[in-house]
C-alpha cells in the first residue's frame, strides 16, 4: 500500500508538473503570435492611397483620348514700308539745336522728327524705308542738291523700329567715292540686325542677297534706281555701286537667285517722274517684269508724291503687289502734294500644309497717308499719320507761306485722288 500511495503521489506530482509546462508553452505561443503579428504589420508597404474596397468612390476607368487631327502651320510677318527720308538743312539743324539744348552726348537729336509715329511702327515685325540721302559720320552735313546726313538720323529711325534701309536712289552718288566709303563705314557700324540693300561691292557681290528671317519666313531685299542725277562714276573706282533699272539682265538674275533663297522677295525701285501722281508706262512695264521674274512686293519711290498701287498677276500665276510711289516720308519741300506721303502695310503669310507643301502670299495691303508738318520758317519739322493730324495743325503749317492751296481738306483730297480706295486707309 505504501508503494501504491507513493506511486499515486508521484503520478499526481508528475501530472501537476506537466500541466505547468503546457500552460507555459501556451503562453509562449500566444506571445510569439502577438509579436509576429506586430512584425508583419510593421513591415507591410505603407500607402496613403486607400484601396478600391476601402474607397467610398472608386476611381473611374480611364478611356484613352483620340489623337487630334494635324492642322496646317501658318506663319505671318507684319510688314511696313515708308517713302523718301529726305533730310534737308532745316531738319539736321533743328536736330543739332535739340542735342545742344538737352546737353546730349550726341551731336544731333533727330528723335523729335519721328516720335509721333513710334507707336505705329511698334505694331510691325519689319519696317522698311528708302534712305534718300547718304548717311555717315565722316562728312559734314549738306542739303540739296548734294545731300549728306548725320548718322544720328539713321539711329533715330532704328530706335522707332526701322531695320531695313534701301540705299539705291538718285542721290547715292552725291558725295562721290568718299561719300560711298563713308556711308559703307557707317552702316557697318550699325547693330547686326540692320539690313541694307542697293549698294553692291562690285559685280562679284551681286549674288550676295540680303536676307532676313522673321517668324519662320525668309525675306530677300533688293533695290535699284533709274538714275543718279547724271553723276556717273565707274564702278571700279567705287567701293560699292548701284544697279540701274536698265540693267535688266543683271536684275533678272538677282531676282531669280533671291527667289531660290527666300520665301518672299521685296524689291525697292527708285523711278518715275518727280511730282507726277501717275505711274509711267515704263514703271508699269518694269513692275510686271520684276513680278514675273520673282518679286512679291515692289516698293516705288522718287516722285516725292503719292502714286497708286495695284495687284499684278505673274506668268506663273502668283499675285504680286506694287506701290508705284510712297512719296515723302519727311522733307521740307514747299508744295502741298509733297507734304502727303504714304506708309504701305501688308501681311506676309506662309502656310505649311500637313503634307509638307508650302505656300506664301501677300495679304491686306494698305496705304496710310503720312503728313510732314513744320511750323513757320520750317521750324520743328515732324511727321504725323493723317488720322492724327488736325485742322488746327494745318492752320499753323509753315507751308501756308509758300502755297496758297494748302489746307486740311486738300491733304485728304490728294490722298484720295492718288490711291485707289481699296488700298487707301484714312483711319
Amino acid at each position: 500500500m505504501a508503494d501504491g500511495k507513493h506511486v499515486r503521489k508521484r503520478h499526481k506530482k508528475k501530472h501537476s508538473h506537466s500541466l505547468r509546462h503546457v500552460l507555459f508553452f501556451a503562453a509562449l505561443v500566444a506571445m510569439g503570435g502577438l509579436m509576429w503579428g506586430a512584425h508583419i504589420r510593421n513591415n507591410l508597404p505603407q500607402s496613403s492611397t486607400p484601396t478600391v474596397a476601402d474607397s467610398p468612390n472608386p476611381a473611374p476607368t480611364v478611356t484613352p483620348s483620340s489623337t487630334p487631327e494635324p492642322t496646317p502651320i501658318v506663319e505671318t510677318v507684319r510688314f511696313s514700308a515708308s517713302g523718301d527720308n529726305l533730310i534737308h538743312k532745316p531738319i539736321y539743324e533743328q536736330a543739332k539745336r535739340r542735342a545742344e539744348n538737352d546737353h546730349s552726348d550726341d551731336t544731333y537729336d533727330f528723335s523729335y522728327a519721328y516720335t509721333n509715329l513710334s507707336d505705329f511702327f511698334a505694331q510691325f515685325d519689319v519696317n522698311w524705308i528708302n534712305q534718300e540721302s547718304l548717311v555717315n559720320d565722316a562728312l559734314p552735313p549738306s542739303t540739296y542738291p548734294t545731300f549728306s546726313t548725320p548718322g544720328e538720323c539713321a539711329k533715330a529711325l532704328y530706335d522707332i523700329g526701322f531695320r531695313v534701309f534701301a540705299l539705291s536712289n538718285n542721290h547715292t552718288y552725291d558725295q562721290g567715292s568718299k561719300g560711298i566709303s563713308a556711308t559703307l563705314q557707317f552702316w557697318d557700324s550699325m547693330p547686326k540686325d540692320v539690313i541694307t540693300t542697293g549698294l553692291w561691292r562690285g559685280t562679284e557681290d551681286y549674288e550676295r542677297i540680303p536676307i532676313q528671317e522673321m517668324n519662320g519666313i525668309k525675306i530677300a531685299y533688293l533695290a535699284y534706281t533709274e538714275h543718279t542725277n547724271g553723276i556717273s562714276i565707274t564702278p571700279s573706282k567705287l567701293e560699292a555701286n548701284v544697279i540701274y533699272t536698265n540693267e535688266t539682265e543683271t536684275i533678272h538674275k538677282q531676282i531669280e537667285h533671291a527667289r531660290s533663297l527666300a520665301d518672299i522677295v521685296v524689291v525697292g525701285v527708285h523711278w518715275g517722274i518727280e511730282y507726277n501722281h501717275h505711274a509711267t508706262e515704263n514703271q508699269q512695264a518694269l513692275a510686271q517684269q520684276l513680278a514675273d521674274w520673282g518679286a512679291d512686293v515692289i516698293i516705288g519711290t522718287h516722285p516725292h508724291v503719292l502714286q497708286d498701287a495695284q495687284w499684278l498677276t505673274t506668268t506663273d500665276g502668283r499675285l504680286a503687289f506694287v506701290a508705284y510711289s510712297l512719296g515723302n516720308f519727311i522733307s521740307t519741300q514747299d508744295r502741298t502734294p509733297r507734304a502727303v506721303g504714304g506708309i504701305l502695310t501688308l501681311d506676309m503669310v506662309k502656310t505649311t500644309d500637313v503634307d509638307g507643301n508650302v505656300s506664301v502670299c501677300i495679304q491686306e495691303p494698305k496705304i496710310h497717308p503720312v503728313i510732314t508738318h513744320y511750323d513757320a520758317g520750317r521750324a520743328n519739322v515732324r511727321n504725323y499719320l493723317y488720322r492724327d493730324y488736325t485742322p488746327e495743325l494745318a492752320a499753323k503749317h509753315g507751308m501756308n507761306a509758300y502755297d496758297s492751296t494748302f489746307n486740311y481738306n486738300q491733304l485728304r483730297k490728294i490722298a484720295e485722288d492718288s490711291v485707289s480706295s481699296e488700298f487707301l486707309t484714312l483711319d
